[in-house]
């Protein structure tokens, strides 16, 4: 008979049971720590380093600061184009933002910025407000698109919404400013790439239109509030300053961060590196000499996180301003002039010239290195009386220039053959079915040298046909042919009229050149009275004569130089040497002869008595129509009155041209009067010019022998 088990056998089996489970647990918690440590040992140890770079790991951008210009100075080293610091309002956009982002910031900035309503009419377009407007309302941008079209790449549902939105939402926030202002803003947050500044607003301190103009009261609302802003910063920015009032329109101007790059000229400007909210030059020097005047831009590398968010940022390169051009002008002398033209255009009003005469130009140049000393031109507002700034009048439009193209048709009438001393008869030229062709009085006999001095319009007449082949019979044919026009036009060409003079400055005119409607315009080409040129072409094409047969280009910047911290001109990056385009086919003795007959105009000639210096040159009076701004008075006869010349007589340092359009009739000497003037004040000038220079030399001297 088996023994039974007792209770307290079964309750010791019992423990013994739950202290193995119970052993058996706590070794494998035991076992799940030292697998535990273990691993954290090998990471702690083994792959720690490699861990820790990836939780550190950061990228980093690079992005570009404004930095100054080159500056321009004049041929004396005065400044006359200068940088000044402006500050302005950016916004920089970074990985780690949203559009969301974008429209609370705008709503935010816009309470301490404002826009004038005409600049925001102008540069917010209806485009600007959709994307605007899709931004600030997505949940209603949605519903613009069908559940299948929802599916679609971005691209092409963003291009359904823009197409989608509703126009009276557009005309909507047309109508309110506050609303156009942050259309405005989203505008300009949204118009560059990450990392790089997008001008907001800054001061306008040159005057354009175009730009908005920051306010010191808005500077410090924003300066105040940076940390409520974010992506909002306040920095200096570089504007133009001109020490000169004079030249500003061909010294050129800039686009705004509003404009950014030229449109015209995209894809040279990005290849090389702009952003395409930089300012560039838009006009003349600014815009020709673009790659010189163009700044080394600052640089500041931004760190991020791998959320996008910026950790810290730091200047690696503080940038350099531009290369620094000396131009060829003298500033002194150009304002002088600038005021010499005025006064003599008023005087001449007074005196009851033209009530059409508007303008009136002058260009003075070394003639034998093509140095642009002074383009000057004025332009009467004929309504107010106000007087404008034209100089650059003189390469971009043209006029008549009557008998001062006379030494150029006596020097083709040389090279085809025709000897020195050569009379022609001066009496009137009688061709079939045309009004007589005349002198305004007749010479009889007329040699060359008579003919400049007396300006014969015959004698000039009779060279021409004797270039064309034609034999002159009072009444009888004048068989003149499209050659023989252009063969007359090629001998001018030489001295580069009715071509482009080459100026370094764009957008030149090189005249107006005309299909004849009778034959006889050949005779009134080879006076001055048909084809149109420059003031600028006048210049060249007696600064061929003063020099003796040389057309030189003209030059406005002579060289380049490396930027330095001193208020000076650095070290020569490039130098612009002077380029003879080309020698003219007449010989030395043909040069001197024109030469004698310019002397005679200004001693016994129809400039007698009116020049107080040693000049030499032409008059020139031409009848023309009446065609300026005026339209009701187009076709009206009037008279442009020119002059050439060059001074002294012998050894010439300057050429110049005069020319002052729709002045009326000979008997008003204005300009004569421009001319007397304006060599008197270059000669005053040089005068001042070497007895400064004498001392400082002296006063440098004496320093050295104290030292």
């Amino acid at each position: 008979m088996k023994e039974q088990a007792t209770p307290s056998t079964n309750s010791r089996k019992i423990k013994r049971s739950r202290y193995i489970r119970i052993n058996f647990f706590f070794f494998l918690v035991f076992l799940l720590f030292v697998a535990l440590i273990v691993r954290l040992g090998i990471v702690q140890i083994v792959q720690g380093e490699e861990f820790a770079k990836e939780v550190a790991k950061t990228d980093s951008d690079i992005a570009s600061l404004p930095a100054p210009r080159g500056k321009m100075y004049d041929r004396y080293n005065r400044v006359v184009v200068d940088n000044v610091s402006v500050p302005a309002i950016t916004y920089t956009v970074n990985k780690a933002t949203k559009t969301s982002d974008k429209i609370k910031t705008a709503k935010k900035l816009a309470q301490y910025i404002q826009y004038d309503e005409a600049f925001l009419k102008k540069e917010v377009q209806d485009r600007d407000i959709k994307d605007y407007w899709l931004a600030a309302h997505p949940k209603e941008a949605e519903k613009l698109l069908t559940k299948k079209e929802l599916k679609l790449e971005g691209k092409e549902t963003y291009k359904l919404q823009v197409e989608r939105v509703p126009s009276t939402k557009v005309e909507a926030i047309k109508s309110n400013l506050e609303q156009l202002e942050l259309a405005y803003l989203y505008k300009r947050f949204s118009s560059g790439y990450q990392y790089e500044p997008q001008v907001v607003k800054s001061k306008n301190i040159n005057g354009d239109e175009i730009a908005s103009n920051l306010t010191d009261e808005e500077i410090s609302a924003v300066s105040e509030r940076l940390e409520e802003l974010p992506g909002v910063d306040v920095i200096t920015d570089w504007g133009r300053s001109y020490p000169y009032e004079s030249l500003k329109s061909i010294f050129g101007g800039l686009t705004s961060p509003e404009q950014g790059i030229l449109e015209s000229r995209e894809e040279y400007y990005l290849a090389r590196g702009y952003s395409r909210n930089d300012r560039v030059g838009k006009s003349y020097l600014e815009y020709q000499y673009e790659e010189y005047l163009n700044p080394q831009k600052a640089k500041v590398e931004y760190v991020a996180d791998k959320s996008g968010n910026i950790v810290s940022e730091q200047i690696i390169d503080e940038g350099q301003r531009g290369y620094d051009l000396k131009l060829s002008f003298d500033m002194e002398l150009q304002m002088k002039v600038e005021d010499i033209i005025e006064e003599e255009l008023r005087a001449a009003k007074k005196l009851g010239a033209n009530y059409l005469m508007d303008r009136a130009f002058v260009v003075m140049m070394d003639p034998h290195n093509g140095d642009v000393l002074t383009m000057a031109g004025k332009l009467i507002d004929l309504e107010t009386g106000e007087m404008n700034d034209y100089p650059f009048g003189a390469f971009t439009t043209q006029y008549e220039i009557g008998s001062t193209i006379k030494g150029a048709t006596v020097l083709a009438g040389y090279q085809y053959g025709i000897p020195q001393g050569q009379s022609f008869y001066d009496a009137p030229i009688l061709l079939k079915d045309t009004p007589p062709k005349k002198s305004y009085m007749n010479m009889g006999s007329t040699d060359d040298l008579r003919a400049l001095k007396l300006s014969s319009n015959v004698y000039m007449f009779h060279v021409a046909m004797e270039i064309a082949g034609i034999h002159y019979v009072p009444n009888g044919p004048f068989p003149a042919s499209d050659e023989d026009f252009q063969t007359l036009r090629n001998y001018f060409a030489q001295f580069g009229l009715g071509v482009p003079t080459e100026i370094d400055l764009p957008n030149e005119s090189k005249g107006l050149v005309t299909e004849p409607d009778t034959v006889g315009k050949l005779l009134d080409i080879a006076i001055g009275q048909y084809d149109t040129y420059t003031p600028l072409q006048m210049a060249q094409y007696v600064s061929a004569i003063a020099n003796g047969g040389f057309r030189v280009q003209p030059r406005v910047v002579t060289s380049i130089h490396e930027p330095i911290e001193e208020n000076e001109l650095g070290p020569i990056a490039k130098e612009r040497t002077p380029k003879i385009l080309n020698k003219i086919n007449n010989t030395q003795s043909d040069f001197e002869r024109v030469q004698k007959g310019f002397k005679l105009v200004t001693t016994t000639g129809t400039a007698k008595g009116k020049f107080k210096l040693d000049v030499a040159g032409k008059t020139g009076t031409s009848e023309t129509l009446y065609y300026g701004p005026k339209k009701s008075a187009w076709g009206k006869e009037t008279n442009n009155l020119n002059f050439v010349g060059y001074y002294p007589s012998e050894e010439p340092k300057i050429a110049f041209s005069v020319v002052v359009p729709w002045a009326g009739t000979e008997g008003y000497t204005v300009n004569k009067n421009i001319a007397n003037r304006i060599v008197n004040a270059y000669a005053d000038l040089q005068k001042k010019y070497v007895t400064t220079t004498e001392i400082n030399e002296k006063d440098n001297q004496n320093e050295k022998e104290e030292g």
